[in-house]
């Protein structure tokens, strides 16, 4: 299982890199933006993409829409600040999770597992 993480901040980038190498995730590489992103997007084809919504450049929202259009099949987690959770319209891509900062290990773990078949996220 591979993924790429996407945020703007590097400290973000790090914490989220540990977790998902805790995780037995190989990270192909990291981002601060959607142009970035989108680089090794199609270079890696993850099977997962962790975007926190604070970027150097572009929103989360575009970088969704992209990775949809490039990887339909790409799980994508999209981490907020609980004090400022991203507002979902049916404009909007929605990411298969959304997992709200502060989080406990646990629920980084539930997160990056898929839903069971014919459950809904």
């Amino acid at each position: 299982m591979n993924a790429i993480v996407v945020a703007g901040d590097e400290e973000t980038r790090v914490l989220l890199r540990g977790l998902l190498r805790l995780h037995h995730f190989r990270v192909d590489g990291e981002a601060d933006g959607v142009r970035q992103a989108m680089e090794l997007l199609a270079r890696h084809r993850p099977s997962l993409l962790v975007v926190d919504v604070n970027l150097t450049e572009g929103s989360p929202t575009a970088l969704l829409a992209e990775a949809r259009g490039l990887l339909p099949q790409v799980r994508t987690i999209l981490v907020a600040p609980a004090s400022r959770p991203p507002q979902i319209n049916g404009s909007t891509p929605v990411p298969d999770v959304i997992l709200l900062r502060p989080f406990r290990i646990r629920q980084f773990a539930e997160a990056l597992r898929p839903p069971a078949a014919g459950a809904t996220t």
